[in-house]
């Protein structure tokens, strides 16, 4: 009889295969993921930037073909105009004659200092040198060197690039064959150097070195760049351009070798680093250059691109681990919806209490700008009635004065009419004509009086309209004409009759009245009392001035004057209101009111806008 085991058989594991299936493709696919995000972030941006790359290179190249070209069209048209200079015409008709060429030389001389070209020659067909701008200079001695076969096949060359024997710079040469009765008899030669260019390009390669840029001629001679070791060198291993030299180095290739055509004129392709014995890659783009001859190259260096092109692998590797990520959202996704479905009710919620703390502020709003409409209507007919107080104050002032001008034509007029009847009685009739003429003239008078009160008193709404001012002056003084006379106080008016200003005859009255009036007030003790008004146009405003000879004030005074109730005189007199009134006033017409001590008294000024046309 067999006993049971002391422990149970273990049982074989239970393969899981959907477990670890599930686990396995998830992992490649975060993997694949990863990758392919990695290289199509590499592959995308890698593009985009070398296609802007590109457009900006592009850009740069229609700038630097356009700024040569622009120099050389400077001097397109020195052979032309040297070929009809009559200098140059009469050595041409005698070439033998060695004071025509001395004169024909200094013209040219003359002629490239002017327009700044390095270099002027007139050769005959033959190739000798008929007259030039630099005799007895260096280059003159380098050409000197020179063979006339060199010269014949410059001057069967065309306009071209050429290399300056001196110092290696690039030169531009313009020929122009000067026809006479269809044969050529002489080649006017213009030579530009173009190093000043040249360095621009060299010294920003120096401080970017991230674009390099050549010019090359016909031959794919490298006859300008940016770069100096690559001058001189050729783009294909043909004959060399004519050079002006005999000292010209042997050609050297520069080898492009093509690797992608991005687009139509751009290329990315590996130029020679050179000194280094290596290569490196750049963003080839060309232009041909119509007006000069040759093409101009651009090559950009596309480091920048591809850093930022790793950059956004790394991004897109990320992007594709954050995609495998979100994957996980499935697992979360009710847990998501009901957190989503919570912050919605409270944002709902905060919502509807945000409305109804708007609506309860926009009502407060609504009620405040009200009472402030209110309050500002309140002010503007508060300030109204102290403008029309302040008239009445300061007729108040005059009333006295006013009383004694009415009184004494009545009773001149009651003197006058008595004696009318009397000499009406007797016969005297002219005697009476005279007497009645003087009753028209008070009574004239006496109306003028209480029309400029009636003016003055009247409360009209402001209307700026032109105004004379040697007019309002003379209103103002007869308003004053009592206290003028009575205080011995001489008048001094500077105003033409003709001068006008823009405001309100009444209101500016008003400011004269009572800035004339504190005039005289303040020369009341002053032993010299001259009161000055005047007005004159000055930086197109019209400046009105009232002057005293009182005693002026201090500068705290000054300080403190157009205060309201604010007031220098004694208690009792004044209400302080004047100046401020007079403030306000001024600047509604669009004016300043100012206060300045002079070396006796004060004066006041403020300035009003003009009339253009008088006769408005």
């Amino acid at each position: 009889m067999s006993l049971p085991p002391a422990f149970p058989t273990p049982r074989p594991p239970v393969a899981q295969p959907s477990r670890w299936w599930r686990s396995g493709l998830l992992a490649a696919l975060m993997v694949s993921l990863v990758a392919l995000g990695g290289i199509v972030g590499f592959r995308w941006n890698e593009r985009a930037g070398l296609i802007n790359l590109a457009a900006v290179a592009n850009e740069r190249l229609e700038l630097y073909a356009a700024t040569l070209e622009a120099e050389l069209a400077r001097f397109a048209y020195l052979p032309s105009l040297i070929a009809a200079d009559n200098d140059v015409r009469a050595l041409l008709d005698n070439p033998d004659n060695p004071a025509l060429a001395e004169r024909a030389g200094r013209t040219l001389a003359r002629i490239g200092v002017r327009a700044g070209a390095a270099q002027v020659l007139v050769l005959d067909p033959e190739g000798s040198v008929l007259a030039r701008s630099d005799l007895g200079s260096l280059m003159a001695g380098a050409d000197a060197q020179r063979s006339t076969s060199s010269w014949v096949q410059l001057m069967a060359s065309g306009d071209h690039f050429s290399r300056n024997p001196l110092d290696g710079s690039t030169d531009y040469q313009f020929v122009l064959p000067v026809q006479r009765q269809g044969k050529t008899r002489a080649n006017v030669v213009v030579t530009v150097n173009l190093s000043p260019l040249e360095a621009t390009w060299i010294d920003l390669g120096l401080r970017t070195q991230s674009e390099r840029l050549l010019v090359v001629d016909e031959r794919e001679s490298v006859v300008m760049s940016s770069v100096p070791s690559w001058k001189y060198r050729h783009l294909q291993n043909l004959e060399p351009a004519v050079p002006r030299s005999t000292s010209t180095p042997p050609p050297t290739v520069l080898a492009l070798q093509t690797e992608t055509v991005l687009a139509p004129g751009a290329t990315l392709v590996r130029a020679p680093l050179l000194g280094a014995g290596t290569t490196s890659r750049y963003l080839l783009q060309e232009r041909t250059l119509t007006a000069v001859g040759g093409r101009m190259l651009t090559l950009s260096d596309p480091s920048e691109v591809w850093r930022q092109s790793r950059m956004a692998a790394l991004g897109g590797a990320a992007a594709g681990a954050l995609a495998g990520l979100l994957l996980l959202y499935v697992l979360y996704r009710r847990r998501v919806l009901r957190q989503l479905l919570q912050a919605r009710n409270a944002l709902q919620q905060a919502h509807d209490q945000l409305e109804r703390q708007v609506d309860l502020r926009t009502a407060q709003l609504r009620s405040t700008n009200d009472e402030l409409k209110r309050q500002i209507a309140q002010r503007m007919l508060a300030e109204d009635e102290l403008l029309q107080a302040s008239k009445l104050a300061v007729l108040g002032q005059m009333s006295t004065g006013i009383s004694h001008e009415i009184n004494q034509p009545l009773t001149a007029l009651r003197a006058l009419s008595r004696n009318g009847i009397r000499l009406l009685d007797t016969g005297r009739i002219q005697d009476a004509i005279r007497n009645l003429q003087s009753i028209d003239e008070m009574t004239e008078r006496m109306g003028r009086i209480v029309t400029q009160l009636k003016n003055f008193a009247r409360k009209d709404s402001p209307h700026n309209r032109p105004v004379s001012l040697a007019e309002a002056a003379r209103n103002v003084l007869l308003m004053l004409e009592h206290r003028l006379r009575e205080n011995q106080v001489g008048v001094m008016v500077d105003i033409a009759d003709t001068l006008q200003a823009l405001g309100d005859p009444t209101r500016l009255e008003q400011v004269l009245l009572n800035l004339a009036g504190n005039a005289v007030d303040a020369m009341a003790h002053s032993e010299r009392r001259v009161l000055r008004l005047s007005a004159q146009m000055t930086q197109h405003r019209v400046l009105v001035r009232v002057d005293d000879s009182g005693p002026g004030i201090t500068d705290e005074q000054l300080q403190r004057l157009f205060e309201p109730f604010f007031t220098t005189k004694p208690a009792g007199q004044g209400l302080g209101l004047g100046l401020v009134i007079s403030t306000k006033i001024v600047r509604e017409f669009g004016g300043t009111l100012r206060a300045h001590r002079l070396e006796e008294g004060m004066r006041f000024e403020f300035d009003l806008a003009p009339v253009e046309d008088p006769d408005v």
